[in-house]
């Protein structure tokens, strides 16, 4: 099998896994949110086909956020807001982390490192984008979200009460899992 039939097919792979986590992982909840399980296919796409794979990953991690009904409740309050902010943050998240991988790989000779580092961008652009675009699309309701929750600040609330627990798991769950699986795939790949 060839280098190009090899990549279509290890990103079609991740595609599907990226679609059935997601699906998963809706199920999965810390807080009013998800934990998203599926960066990590993300990360492990953008770092073994880099930019473009990285980018399509987070794209259809964005779709599938739309569709599972994830995004449910934003999309009750405005629906072009949270179609830009859940495509743009899944589509940044997988094309940043690529960017990051490829940048580090070029500085260090170790294998993991840009691995890891491309592990802690994705789900901080992840959450940051999330961030931006709840400031921009949806802070009256924010606002209002955080007095019922009894936050003075709508910052606070941002990032204590919507975001919190569920970046801190997701970064540590990135961290560990993706250079671990693309350690295992880049031995695979040796083996055959």
């Amino acid at each position: 099998m060839d280098s190009n039939t090899r990549q279509i097919a290890g990103i079609g792979l991740l595609t599907a896994i990226v679609v059935i986590l997601q699906f998963m992982g809706s199920f999965i909840h810390f807080g009013i949110f998800s934990i998203s399980l599926v960066l990590i296919p993300i990360v492990v796409g953008a770092s073994i086909y880099r930019l473009k794979a990285g980018a399509w990953l987070g794209f259809v991690f964005g779709a599938v956020v739309l569709l599972s009904g994830d995004a449910a409740a934003f999309l009750a309050i405005n629906v072009p807001g949270t179609f830009i902010t859940v495509l743009a943050k899944g589509t940044l998240c997988g094309l940043l982390a690529g960017a990051v991988y490829s940048v580090v790989s070029r500085a260090t000779s170790s294998k993991m490192i840009p691995v890891a580092a491309a592990a802690v961008v994705c789900p901080i652009v992840n959450t940051g984008v999330f961030l931006i675009g709840c400031m921009l699309f949806f802070y009256d309701t924010i606002a209002a979200w955080a007095q019922g929750a009894g936050f003075d600040n709508v910052g606070a609330y941002l990032i204590v009460g919507m975001v919190g627990v569920n970046f801190v798991v997701e970064l540590l769950i990135n961290i560990i899992l993706s250079p671990i699986i693309v350690r295992i795939i880049s031995i695979g790949k040796k083996t055959a």
